[in-house]
């Protein structure tokens, strides 16, 4: 199952630039993961400042 991003996302763009496989984008105010392309490597979580990524 892909990981989440909570509405705690402070658009940093930390878990972006973190995704091996470019599944994060910025839409609206937040960050999202594209359930298609993440491949659930827990990356984001490790490097998101605010804890707002969930598995």
């Amino acid at each position: 199952m892909a990981h989440t991003i909570t509405d705690d996302c402070t658009n940093c763009a930390a878990c972006e630039d973190s995704c091996p496989v470019n599944a994060i984008s910025e839409q609206g105010s937040k960050r999202v993961i594209d359930a298609d392309t993440c491949i659930d490597c827990g990356a984001c979580v490790d490097t998101c400042p605010v804890n707002a990524i969930h598995a």
